[in-house]
C-alpha cells in the first residue's frame, strides 16, 4: 500500500487527539513552541479524509477541547463552573471556522478550502476580540510570547501576521506530506516547490526578525542607566482568596505597599506603580481626598512630593436623583443609581486622573447580555458583586510631574493589541500593567498572562511596567526582554531608569490592517458560496 493509503488508515480519533496534544504542548509555557507548526496537519489531513461533516465537527471539537483544556484549565480554580463553561464554550466557537473549511473544501476543492482556512480562522480571531464574550487567550500568535526575537515584525502586523505565519506552514507541511505519500504519482518539481516554499516562508521571517531586533536593541543602549527618572514597582504579595478584602485588614496592606515602595526609591523615583484593586476598599470617586483609608496614601505622596502613584483601585460613583448610566444599578433602599468601577488612578499630592477599565472579563466581570440567564452560574473572581462599569475611550494618564504618559491597562486588558495601540496613538509613551493574577493561584495561567505583555512591547515599542499582586512583577524593554522578573508569592519591590520611548509603528498607525482584509474577503467568499449553492439548486430544479 502506498503512504497515503497507510496515512488514511489512521484512526480519525486518534488523529484529532494528536492535533490538540500537539496544540497544546507548543503553547506557553512549554518550552516546545515549534510545535505549533504541525499542530493543525492532523485536522488538515481529517478535513480530506472524513465523508461527513457531522465526524469532523466533532473530531475538530475534540482538538479544540484538548488544547483548551490542557492549556487554561487554571481558570477552574477562580470558578469551577465558570472555568468549565469557558473551555466548552470555546472551544465550540473554534471548532466554526474549521466546519466552514470543510465545507468549502467539499463545495470548491482543497485549495480554495485551505484558502478559506485562513481567512476564516483569521476573521475568527479578529471577531472573538471585539464581541461581548471576547476570550482571546489562544489567539494563535500569542504562541510567540516566549520567543520575541522570532516575531520582532509584529510591529507591523501585531499578533494576526503570528496566526497567519502559523496557519500558512501548517498547511505547507499538510501539502509536503501528502506529497510524500503520493510520492508515485507527485512529480518531483511538485514536491520540491513545497520544500523550498516550506523553507522560505520559515526562514524569511525569522531573517527579518533577528534584523528588527538589532535595530531595536541599538536604540536601547544606555537607556537603562541613563535614564533621568526611575520607576518603582510594587508586588505586595496578599493572598486575593483569604486577605485581600478580608475587613480590618485594608490599613496592614497599604501600609505594606507604602514601606515596600519606600524602600526602593531615591530621588530619581517619579514614579511608583502599585497592582490592581491595590487599595483593598471601595473607594467613592467623587469625594477620594477625604476617604479614611486613603490618607496614608495622600501622606505617603505628601512625603515625597515629586513622586507620582499608579494604583489600582475599586471605586464607584453616586448619581444625582433621577441619572443613571446604561451600566448602573439601584443603590438599596433609595432612588439613587451607581456605577461601580475596576479603575487604574494616577495620584500625586493633592489631584487625581482616573481610568476605568475598560475590557471587562466575560463572567467574571461582566455578564454579556444574551447569557443574564445564566447569571447564577457566573461567580466573581474579586471585587465586588454584579457587572462592572465601563468607558469607551482610551484615556492616556499623564503624570503631574511630566515625566511620563502612561498608557493603563487592567488585567486582562493587556492581551488587546490594537486596544493598547489607541493608547500610543493618543501619546502614550509607556504602558502600566497592574494586574491581580493570585484568584488562579500558582499555575501557567499568570505565566501566560505575563508573557503576553511582551508581544504590547513589540507592537508598540513602548517599556512596560507591570506590577502583579502576587507575581509576575518586571520591567519589559521595547524588544520584548523581560527585566528582573520578580517569582511567585514573594513581597518585594523593583526600581529602573527608564527613558520613555515614542514614534509610532506602523502597528499603532494603522491597527490589524491583516484580520480586517481577511475578514473583507471571508464575506467576499461567502457571498460566492452561497451563489454557487444557489447556481446548482437552480440547475437542479
Amino acid at each position: 500500500p502506498s503512504k497515503n493509503q497507510t496515512l488514511n488508515k489512521v484512526s480519525p480519533l486518534l488523529l484529532a487527539i494528536l492535533s490538540g496534544l500537539l496544540l497544546f504542548g507548543a503553547w506557553p509555557v512549554s518550552p516546545f513552541t515549534f510545535l505549533i507548526f504541525v499542530s493543525f496537519v492532523p485536522l488538515l489531513w481529517l478535513g480530506q479524509s472524513l465523508r461527513t461533516r457531522t465526524r469532523f465537527f466533532a473530531f475538530a471539537y475534540l482538538s479544540m477541547l484538548i488544547w483548551n483544556t490542557g492549556s487554561t484549565w487554571w481558570m477552574c480554580n477562580a470558578s469551577l463552573p465558570g472555568g468549565i463553561s469557558a473551555i466548552l464554550a470555546n472551544s465550540l466557537l473554534m471548532s466554526i471556522p474549521w466546519l466552514g473549511y470543510y465545507n468549502i473544501s467539499r463545495r470548491m476543492g482543497e485549495r480554495i478550502g485551505l484558502v478559506s482556512l485562513l481567512l476564516f480562522w483569521m476573521s475568527f480571531e479578529y471577531i472573538h476580540l471585539n464581541w461581548e464574550l471576547s476570550w482571546p487567550w489562544l489567539t494563535i500568535g500569542n504562541v510567540f510570547a516566549l520567543h520575541p526575537n522570532w516575531v520582532q515584525w509584529y510591529e507591523f502586523t501585531g499578533t494576526s501576521g503570528g496566526t497567519l505565519w502559523v496557519l500558512i506552514i501548517n498547511i505547507l507541511v499538510y501539502k509536503w506530506v501528502r506529497s510524500s505519500a503520493r510520492m508515485a504519482r507527485e512529480p518531483v518539481l511538485r514536491r520540491r516547490e513545497h520544500t523550498l516554499a516550506l523553507f522560505l516562508i520559515v526562514s524569511v521571517p525569522m531573517l527579518l526578525s533577528y534584523r528588527l531586533l538589532q535595530k531595536q536593541s541599538q536604540g536601547l543602549i544606555g537607556v537603562e542607566v541613563d535614564g533621568a527618572a526611575n520607576v518603582v514597582v510594587v508586588q505586595p504579595n496578599v493572598d486575593p482568596w483569604d486577605d485581600k478584602f478580608a475587613a480590618g485588614r485594608e490599613e496592614a496592606q497599604i501600609g505594606r505597599l507604602i514601606s515596600l515602595s519606600e524602600a526602593v526609591m531615591d530621588v530619581k523615583t517619579a514614579l511608583v506603580v502599585w497592582p490592581e484593586t491595590a487599595i483593598p476598599v471601595s473607594i467613592n470617586e467623587d469625594s477620594m481626598s477625604s476617604n479614611y483609608f486613603l490618607q496614608p496614601v495622600w501622606q505617603f505622596l505628601q512625603k515625597h512630593p515629586s513622586v507620582n502613584l499608579v494604583t489600582g483601585i475599586e471605586g464607584f460613583r453616586i448619581y444625582p436623583a433621577g441619572h443613571k448610566s446604561n451600566y448602573s444599578r439601584k443603590l438599596p433602599d433609595t432612588n439613587l443609581y451607581f456605577d461601580s468601577y475596576n479603575s487604574a488612578a494616577l495620584l500625586d499630592s493633592h489631584q487625581a486622573s482616573i481610568y476605568h477599565k475598560s475590557r471587562l472579563v466575560p463572567g467574571a466581570e461582566v455578564l454579556p447580555s444574551f447569557l443574564h440567564f445564566m447569571e447564577a452560574w457566573f461567580e466573581k473572581f474579586g471585587g465586588t458583586t454584579g457587572s462592572y462599569a465601563r468607558q469607551n475611550e482610551r484615556t492616556v494618564l499623564h503624570t503631574f510631574n511630566h515625566s511620563y504618559a502612561i498608557a493603563p491597562a487592567v488585567c486582562y486588558e493587556s492581551i488587546y493589541g490594537e486596544f493598547m495601540a489607541e493608547y500610543v496613538r493618543g501619546g502614550a509613551n509607556l504602558i502600566a500593567i497592574i494586574t491581580n493574577d493570585g484568584w488562579w493561584g500558582n499555575t501557567a495561567g499568570y505565566l501566560q498572562h505575563e508573557s503576553y505583555a511582551r508581544l504590547r512591547c513589540l507592537e508598540t515599542r513602548r517599556w512596560v511596567c507591570r506590577s502583579a499582586n502576587t507575581g509576575i512583577s518586571c520591567f519589559i524593554d521595547p524588544t520584548g526582554r523581560e527585566i528582573d522578573p520578580q517569582p511567585w508569592n514573594k513581597a518585594t519591590a523593583i526600581k529602573l531608569s527608564i527613558s520613555p520611548t515614542g514614534g509610532l509603528t506602523f502597528f499603532v498607525r494603522h491597527g490589524d490592517l491583516l484580520s480586517k482584509v481577511a475578514l473583507g474577503a471571508t464575506l467576499l467568499l461567502l457571498v460566492w458560496n452561497f451563489s454557487v449553492i444557489l447556481k446548482n439548486k437552480i440547475k437542479g430544479g
